[in-house]
């Protein structure tokens, strides 16, 4: 069940100076994914528990949270495009027509792609509309670590009615977040590495697309350093695309967005907010997190701690699993470990 929202902890998350954190929305269970409508209203997607996708409108400051679809098998990838949101599970891709108008009455869903694996394992996806005005999403490894066919472990991107399906990143395991950037309009997506090798073993990443048809590595090397013992015998990591930046061990990164908005210091203009969900399996628990990652004009990434105080006698107290800028220029993190939403701003 989500946390009621007076017993949220928003005592604990710390910030750097000038920044301050409210709940925006509580009482969504399970809430991961998150995009803005025409209209204000904000969509939040869900994944294991409640299998829904949410409207949550704002009524002069009070915010409705309403249910407009439900039942459905993993609907974690959401995007929103002129009036329509998209909705994409393990098996398919739907779209929901002029929806902020139908909030009450949600209309049928249009099948837009109904050729995805199914695979449950990293089988969720991340959805989002390009520069190229085409809509990208993965097929992660439908495994920890195997060999499979050239169906998985890449990103995807196709026409908006499901047409001209094609690559554009090979070697990839399991996504959940990706962005590009503003002014080079490259690619960037972070990446969950393969379990069970050691508890500092391997990192997860954070990775920079310059031309289609990349490949980053998986399931022969990791982390760009580590070739798999299982199926890296006769690999060369320097064959593959090398990470950007490195997560952490089982840092389970998720969603990202360039920062675009005003309201914060210069410092954080084009720079990635990313969600670090934590380890699941790993002893001692960490991240569960919001880092900021800067990138010179080489591309060289670097990440400090932008909002912390989620892990507590290693155990947490919130999982941030989505980031959004708002169009007044704060920054929504959703919260499925507690079904909320909060509000981080800058200034008065």
């Amino acid at each position: 069940m989500p946390t009621a929202a007076d017993k949220l902890p928003l005592k604990k998350i710390k910030l750097p100076p000038g920044f301050k954190v409210e709940v925006w929305a509580s009482n969504i269970l399970d809430a991961r994914g998150m995009r803005q409508g025409d209209k204000g209203t904000v969509f939040v997607s869900s994944l294991f528990v409640a299998g829904k996708i949410y409207a949550v409108v704002d009524k002069g400051g009070k915010r409705e949270v309403k249910t407009i679809a439900e039942k459905l098998f993993l609907p974690n990838g959401i995007e929103f495009h002129k009036g329509a949101l998209y909705v994409a599970t393990p098996k398919d891709i739907t779209r929901y027509d002029d929806i902020e108008a139908k909030l009450d009455n949600p209309p049928k869903p249009v099948m837009v792609y109904d050729k995805l694996p199914g695979d449950v394992p990293h089988g969720w996806k991340f959805i989002k509309i390009g520069p190229d005005g085409k809509l990208y999403f993965p097929v992660g490894a439908p495994c920890n670590i195997c060999q499979f066919t050239d169906k998985y472990a890449q990103i995807f991107r196709m026409n908006l009615d499901g047409s001209g399906v094609e690559s554009v990143v090979k070697g990839m395991r399991n996504t959940v977040g990706f962005d590009w950037h503003p002014k080079t309009r490259e690619l960037w997506f972070g990446d969950n590495q393969r379990d069970w090798l050691s508890e500092d073993m391997p990192l997860d990443e954070l990775n920079r697309v310059t031309k289609q048809g990349q490949h980053f590595g998986f399931p022969y090397c990791h982390s760009g350093i580590m070739a798999d013992p299982a199926h890296g015998w006769g690999k060369d990591c320097k064959n593959y695309v090398k990470p950007a930046l490195l997560l952490g061990p089982h840092a389970a990164p998720l969603g990202m967005r360039f920062y675009s908005g005003k309201m914060f210091p210069a410092k954080y203009h084009n720079a990635i907010f990313l969600t670090r969900h934590g380890p699941w399996n790993r002893t001692q628990k960490y991240a569960a997190d919001v880092v900021a990652v800067f990138i010179d004009a080489k591309g060289n990434a670097r990440m400090e701690p932008f909002l912390t105080g989620l892990v507590e006698n290693n155990g947490y107290l919130g999982r941030p699993a989505d980031v959004m800028v708002m169009k007044d220029g704060s920054l929504l993190v959703s919260d499925d470990h507690n079904g909320a939403i909060y509000r981080v701003s800058y200034g008065k």
